[in-house]
Parts: structure tokens; sequence; C-alpha cells
């Protein structure tokens, strides 16, 4: 009976071990950064997408329901502090190319440029993040959470944004650092 105990707590420790991982997450690394004056920190509900005058689709109103949360943190580089601002983006850098992100696309150059990675399934999208950054201005990351988004979903919504229906006024601050993408 003792053996059998000891044999149970063992197990119980091992697992414990094997199911912490030392790698940061990116839902950490933001809420870290919520009382962080150096960032701008925005959450949304996708209710708050949504403009007055919203004339959805049935299509595009089934596509906004799959999209449950937007979390945007934004570092804008002030008085050319770029020491703060490489050390900051180099470890959402290395949170961003953990394992579980899967890169959908990137788009840039050395000095600025986007990277949209996902979790989930390629069309059960459960979280994109869109990681932009301008080595004169700042960098941003996206984080939208979901249940099954899909890519072309996506792009379908975003043109929602050209009729007025998805209203992103909210989003206007973390807009003005870049203003060139």
């Amino acid at each position: 009976m003792a053996i059998v105990r000891y044999l149970v707590g063992i197990t119980l420790v091992a697992l414990g071990m094997l199911s912490c991982s030392n790698e940061r997450s990116l839902q950490q690394y933001l809420v870290d950064k919520q009382e962080d004056d150096k960032f701008l920190k925005i959450d949304l509900a996708t209710s708050l997408l949504q403009s007055d005058s919203a004339n959805f689709t049935a299509e595009q109103q089934d596509i906004l329901n799959t999209i449950k949360k937007v979390n945007v943190v934004a570092y804008p580089i002030k008085n050319n502090d770029t020491a703060d601002y490489e050390s900051e983006k180099e470890q959402l850098a290395t949170i961003i190319n953990q394992e579980q992100y899967k890169t959908l696309m990137k788009m840039g150059s050395n000095n600025k440029g986007a990277t949209l990675k996902y979790t989930g399934d390629e069309d059960a999208i459960d979280e994109l993040i869109i990681f932009a950054s301008d080595s004169e201005r700042g960098f941003a990351v996206f984080r939208v959470l979901g249940d099954d988004m899909r890519p072309d979903q996506m792009i379908k919504l975003m043109r929602s944004v050209d009729q007025g229906d998805l209203d992103l006024s909210s989003l206007s601050g973390v807009g003005d650092i870049f203003k060139e993408f």
C-alpha cells in the first residue's frame, strides 16, 4: 500500500514537471505590460467593433461572431529610445517564434514589417496574432481570440472596414504608429 502511494506521488510530481513550461506565453507578456506606461494597451470585445450604422450581411455577422476578443499592445518609440524598443521587440519575437504559433504570412523589410501567426488549425483558428514593427515608430501586437476563425473569412470581414460597418476608431492610437502599413 505504501509503495502504491509512493508511485502515485512520483507520477504526479513527474506529470507536474512535464506540464510546466519555461517558455513565456503571449498572454503572459500582454498581462505583464498592462501596468507598464511605456505601452499603449487596448482590450476590445467584438461588440465594440460594430458601428452604429453597421449593415452586416448574415455571412459577415457569422464571421464576426467567431471573434471573441481583441487585445492590442503597442510600444511607440519615444525620444529615440531604441535600446528598450529592441529589447521588447526581441522578447516578443522569441515568444511568437515558439512552436505553437504557426506562420500564416510575413511581409516587409529589415526596418519594418508584419508577421501573422495563429494557433489552432489552418481552417479553424483559435488565436490570430499580428506583430507589426517599424524601427522608427515602434511595434504593435494584435491578439485576436475566437472560435474556428478562418483566414478567408477574416479577409471578407476586413472589407467591412471600407463599407463603414466595422468600427476601428478605438484602435486609432495604434494606427498612428503605423500609418504607412
